[in-house]
């Protein structure tokens, strides 16, 4: 498990989640990984949960707007939102939310990339993002699952540094590199596949094949059974509300 004080600019350092059944998701997660949920008030009557693990923040997650489909958002630490917003839009991204005030806590802003992924860029003040990181119930991979990777490694490298590098195997996969530490993933998307260009979030777990049963048992889906990769094994899921999450168990970064 690692804890953080600080994110290094281009790391992921968030996830959050929007969902349809704030008290029934509320009661899957905690139940899938014993998370320890605060309630916060925000303006307009709001409510955006905390999630800690061991006492430190792992994620969150808040009612959907209407209309918006159940879905976890991944969060990108930058220096200066505005600024790199404005440069995502230059090469060839759509800024869903442009730059704005979250409170004391940052500033972020929602991009599309140009293969169509969304995901957002935080820019920290009084909130860092996740306190642990990389251990079960915490933030561990952001999975780039994409239409064009070619596109997404020329707009990914240009906005934030990243290095794209093939991993050997019979699935094309590509480990995304910050400097030589490892970021996040990238998988192709298949010609057929229904699901659009998407970050997916994965948590840490201790017992995949337990965590699995629990998941069929709490009215969630697993879409991709327990998979071996080099260093443990992943699965793919859905919650009850259709939120997509990914599982991981096996050897962890600090």
């Amino acid at each position: 498990m690692g804890e953080r004080t600080q994110h290094a600019e281009g790391t992921f350092s968030w996830a959050d989640l929007a969902t349809s059944d704030a008290d029934a998701t509320k009661d899957f997660y905690v139940g899938l990984f014993g998370w320890q949920a605060e309630d916060m008030p925000i303006p307009d009557d709001g409510v955006y949960t905390i999630v800690r693990v061991g006492g430190k923040s792992a994620a969150a997650m808040y009612p959907a707007q209407p209309g918006q489909p159940p879905a976890w958002m991944s969060y990108v630490t930058v220096e200066d939102v505005d600024e790199t917003t404005r440069r995502a839009v230059e090469l060839g991204a759509t800024a869903m939310q442009e730059p704005l005030d979250v409170m004391q806590a940052g500033r972020m802003s929602l991009i599309q990339d140009p293969t169509g992924a969304v995901f957002a860029l935080w820019q920290a003040r009084d909130n860092i993002g996740a306190e642990v990181v990389n251990g079960h119930g915490a933030l561990t991979l952001n999975q780039l699952n994409t239409s064009d990777p070619e596109r997404a490694q020329g707009f990914y490298s240009d906005l934030l540094g990243w290095r794209f590098q093939a991993v050997e195997g019979p699935t094309p996969y590509y480990g995304v590199y910050l400097g030589d530490r490892l970021n996040a993933g990238m998988m192709p998307l298949s010609d057929d596949s229904p699901a659009p260009p998407h970050w997916l979030v994965y948590f840490g777990i201790d017992d995949i094949d337990g965590a699995a049963a629990k998941i069929e048992g709490s009215g969630g889906t697993v879409m991709v059974p327990k998979t071996e990769i080099p260093g443990g094994h992943f699965l793919v899921a859905r919650d009850p509300q259709g939120a997509a999450f990914a599982l991981f168990a096996g050897r962890f970064d600090d």
